[in-house]
Parts: C-alpha cells; sequence; structure tokens
C-alpha cells in the first residue's frame, strides 16, 4: 500500500504553466501504475493522464493531449504532471492515484488516492 501527497497547484494565468508532483511512501513503487484526475466544481472527476510502472506506456485524455506531460521517477517515488498553455477549463481539484494493475486509465481501478492540490487558471 502506498500513500499520496500532491504539491504544486496555485493560481496561474492562461497559457502559463505548473508542474504537480505527487510523492509516494509505502514499498513497491514501481509495481504501480499512477495517475492524475482532476474534479471542477459541479462535475465528475475525470482521468487527465496515466503511466504504468516503468513509464513505458502512457494515457492522456484527449482534452489534455499535447499540452499535458506525465512522468515519474522510481528512485524518487514520485510521479508528476507537466501542464502547458493551461486553460481556463483546466481549473480544478487535481488527485493524484496509484493502481495495482500493470497499466489502466480507468478511475475505478485506481484504489490509493491523495487528497488533492487545486490548480486555478485565471483569464
Amino acid at each position: 500500500q502506498v500513500q499520496l501527497v500532491e504539491s504544486g497547484g496555485g493560481l496561474v494565468q492562461a497559457g502559463g504553466s505548473l508542474r504537480l508532483a505527487c510523492a509516494a511512501s509505502g514499498r513497491a513503487f514501481s509495481r504501480y501504475t499512477m495517475g492524475w484526475f482532476r474534479q471542477a466544481p459541479g462535475k465528475e472527476r475525470e482521468s487527465v493522464a496515466t503511466i504504468s510502472g516503468s513509464g513505458g506506456s502512457t494515457y492522456y485524455a484527449d482534452s489534455v493531449k499535447g499540452r499535458f506531460t506525465i512522468s515519474r521517477d522510481n528512485a524518487k517515488n514520485t510521479v508528476y504532471l507537466q501542464m502547458n498553455s493551461l486553460k481556463p477549463e483546466d481549473t480544478a481539484l487535481y488527485y493524484c492515484a496509484a493502481s495495482p494493475l500493470s497499466f489502466s486509465r480507468t478511475i475505478a481501478d485506481f484504489r490509493t488516492w491523495g487528497q488533492g492540490t487545486q490548480v486555478t487558471v485565471s483569464s
């Protein structure tokens, strides 16, 4: 079991960039698929990006392709989300989560969640 703590959120103008980080404690971090998800007020939680344990497989939601990049450093037990060209519609609470599967893009497969970090993009 891993525990997750997100950081890096904040307020940024449209077109700006932020880098989120998720630090994991616990064993066997490299065995977990990691993902970033977000939830805006009044909306359902949605998948943003996921990455397999080795980093060899990734998934991006269509809305963030070409703008966001997910990566991981297994030596540091950390997964990142580099967000560029941010838009007001990217405003949400961003969560990091872990799945024991070899790879997944489905929210239901992610069993361990952090508490979230707020990203606000002003127009």
